[in-house]
């Protein structure tokens, strides 16, 4: 369990270097929309491999299908939430919604961590470069969101740095939770870590990509999806 949260902390740690990156200097849109877009095309190939391919594997169809609706179903609801919100909020909120719709993608796509160390399968390298390189956008943008709005530097720093030891902790609890259940719970989790990130690929990560990076962030996912399919390790 301790090597699963060593590296769970390593793939949560761009959250709170792409935090003190947005508190030190605005950064281009554009150049924000391309990182977003090699997240995306990683985080792609990460559920195509890695989550739906494995969950298939150990749980089979029908649990793999029902954790992906619940997953798409329970991401939906939270981020409309969130969005709502938000949107009641001003002045020091602004980016808030952005750090805690990071926690609600953070929490599933560590918990697939643990989920292959209590499988014995190691560190899925795809899963964690996609993590690590879609964290940067989020934290960054919703970090330059905050300081602009008023909230103080520190105050934003540290805001980050709970939600990079939330999400830290999710992957020893998937470790802990596939060590004492069953294979079809196991490919459940996996559809439903897949679900949760499918929505929100679709409603928010592809669009800001292509609104912020232009027709290149097109080529900057298909390098992710490159980059992490070339990481994956068949099973």
């Amino acid at each position: 369990m301790g090597v699963s949260l060593w590296w769970g902390a390593v793939a949560a740690s761009s959250l709170i270097l792409g935090a003190w990156l947005g508190v030190l200097r605005p950064w281009p849109e554009k150049a924000i929309g391309l990182v977003l877009g090699f997240g995306a095309g990683a985080l792609i190939a990460s559920i195509s491999f890695e989550l739906a391919g494995e969950g298939f594997q150990v749980g089979g169809p029908w649990p793999l299908a029902l954790g992906l609706t619940a997953g798409a179903l329970a991401f939906f609801f939270a981020d409309r939430a969130v969005e709502r919100w938000g949107a009641r909020r001003a002045g020091g909120g602004a980016g808030l919604p952005l750090a805690l719709g990071a926690l609600l993608d953070g929490i599933p796509e560590q918990a697939v961590l643990g989920i292959g160390f209590a499988q014995g399968e190691g560190v899925s390298l795809a899963l964690l470069v996609a993590i690590f390189v879609s964290n940067l956008p989020e934290s960054v943008g919703s970090s330059t969101q905050m300081v602009g709005g008023g909230t103080p530097r520190r105050t934003v720093l540290a805001l980050w740095l709970v939600v990079t030891g939330v999400c830290a902790l999710a992957t020893t609890g998937g470790y802990a939770a596939a060590r004492v259940t069953a294979e079809r719970f196991e490919g459940a989790v996996d559809g439903f870590a897949a679900g949760a990130l499918l929505v929100m690929l679709v409603a928010s990560m592809v669009p800001e990509a292509k609104e912020r990076g232009g027709n290149a962030a097109g080529l900057a996912t298909v390098l992710g999806f490159a980059v992490a399919a070339g990481l994956s390790v068949p099973s």
